[in-house]
């Protein structure tokens, strides 16, 4: 599994709000409030990073410590997944906490959704599904460290992302606790 430092490799203008000495995110109050463990490099990057934009496109939600409940309550890409759920629309992906549900952990401001698809016992194991604004439903078998250093160090490309994504010398933006 790679490692957080592979991801700012890949996008160095992460690091300047790396936090010394981690962020105390209490991932028991987090896990039990959503009802599953989660992974262990989404829970490295929440621990050592806040809520980053990524060229003002991409936002990774991460947990504030403090917050963790909320973390795990109703946000809008779940209303939005359950939404197309019942109408349908979502290529036979269900909405977590169904047996192999979805769980969405960034979302772009252009419509896209980011989510693992929780279809094994270990977290570690899930992929990220990309839903694209146009519809599209993409499947990519790493997780969330993973997925954002191939994409930010071009070798994952996503389907039906906008063409500049992702941009030249991404910018970004860390959202304090």
């Amino acid at each position: 599994m790679p490692r957080i430092e592979e991801l700012e490799a890949a996008l160095r203008a992460m690091t300047r709000w790396r936090v010394p000495g981690g962020r105390g995110v209490d991932w028991a109050a987090l896990e039990a409030a959503l009802g599953t463990a989660l992974p262990s490099d989404f829970r490295a990057l929440a621990e050592a990073y806040p809520m980053l934009v990524v060229d003002d496109f991409l936002a990774v939600s991460l947990p504030r410590p403090g917050h963790e409940a909320l973390w795990g309550s109703a946000r809008r890409e779940d209303e939005i997944l359950q939404d197309l759920y019942e109408m349908g629309d979502t290529e036979g992906h269900v909405p977590f906490p169904r047996p192999g549900g979805l769980i969405c952990w960034a979302s772009s401001y252009s419509g896209d959704d980011f989510y693992w698809r929780t279809d094994s016992a270990d977290p570690d194991a899930w992929p990220v599904v990309v839903r694209g604004d146009n519809g599209d439903w993409s499947e990519f078998p790493v997780g969330v460290v993973e997925f954002l250093a191939g994409v930010y160090g071009r070798t994952i490309d996503v389907p039906g992302m906008p063409r500049d994504f992702p941009g030249g010398n991404p910018e970004v933006l860390g959202l304090s606790d």
